[in-house]
């Protein structure tokens, strides 16, 4: 059998595997009258009388903000009306809801450094981005989700209709991260599970999914991507197919959000010595391009990877 015929075999098995472990994504849509937790309990548990939660517009002001890359990021931010609601949803019903345990972004107790520490010392790191993360996941699977965690269609709607906008969660509102979260705990499940299949390590931050691999396959690593492509596909996502795709060997310098994890955790070599320009230019009185309180703050970051790496 020619190397061709038995990849596609493999793939065909590996997805198999998981179309019968759990299944492709259900139906997102409702009738609107599920049974479940009423208005009246969501009302109470917002602490908001349900007049406010029912007349309170869904307004958002679009704000442009520079990316390091380039370009600019969109940013929807609620109004402060809707804003403070969106506050009440997170801490009263959405805060001590579970995400899967590879969930390290936006998650209590996790941070890039908890992101970064399982794929220290792995022969291969492959990273994966999902476009437009937050938009792309919708409006009909935050309402599922809610239908799905005991409230009724009638308390459903209004939810969705207070943390969503056009269609899908807004970069920028307090609910959206938690919720993108919550809402992909099965997607989270299924690409663990799939790093479990071939032996690997799985996370994922926001919208940037890294395995790490304990030997360089390449047959496996092209396997493990395109199982990944149709997983995220069966939940309205899609990868940055070439410029975010990264495979990165020990020969590499490798990164996962933003710090090395070839032999151990650390900050890249140009930031260290820029922290300690900034340091020196701060002692000396000069100008320098962070201010004290950042410098701190970076400051913190280098003890928390000096702590994982004891």
């Amino acid at each position: 059998m020619n190397s061709r015929l038995l990849f596609t075999n493999n793939a065909r098995r590996i997805m198999g595997f998981f179309s019968k472990l759990f299944g492709g994504r259900k139906n997102d849509g409702g009738a609107g009258n599920e049974p479940g937790l009423p208005l009246e309990e969501l009302s109470r548990r917002l602490k908001t009388p349900l007049i406010v939660l029912q007349t309170t517009p869904a307004e958002y002001r679009e704000l442009r903000l520079a990316k390091k890359s380039g370009g600019t990021r969109l940013l929807h931010a609620p109004l402060d009306p809707l804003k403070h609601i969106q506050r009440q949803i997170l801490r009263c019903l959405l805060g001590k809801l579970a995400a899967h345990p590879a969930a390290m972004g936006f998650e209590a107790g996790q941070s890039i450094a908890t992101n970064a520490a399982p794929h220290v010392g792995t022969a291969v790191i492959v990273k994966m981005d999902m476009k437009d993360f937050f938009t792309q996941t919708t409006a009909a699977r935050v309402r599922s989700y809610f239908v799905k965690i005991g409230w009724s269609g009638a308390a459903a709607d209004l939810l969705t209709k207070l943390t969503t906008h056009k269609g899908g969660l807004p970069q920028g509102a307090p609910t959206s991260p938690r919720l993108s979260n919550l809402v992909n705990y099965q997607l989270d499940a299924r690409l663990f599970a799939l790093a479990l299949k071939f032996s690997t390590v799985y996370t994922r931050y926001a919208d940037d999914m890294t395995f790490s691999f304990r030997s360089d396959d390449r047959e496996q690593i092209a396997l493990a991507i395109r199982c990944t492509k149709t997983i995220v596909g069966d939940y309205g996502y899609s990868l940055h197919q070439k410029k975010k795709l990264q495979i990165r060997r020990q020969h590499d310098r490798m990164l996962v959000t933003g710090l090395v994890v070839n032999t151990h955790l650390n900050l890249p070599r140009a930031t260290r010595r820029r922290l300690r320009a900034v340091e020196h230019h701060l002692q000396a009185g000069r100008p320098a391009t962070l201010s004290a309180a950042q410098l701190h703050g970076w400051r913190a970051l280098e003890k928390m990877l000096a702590d994982h790496r004891r």
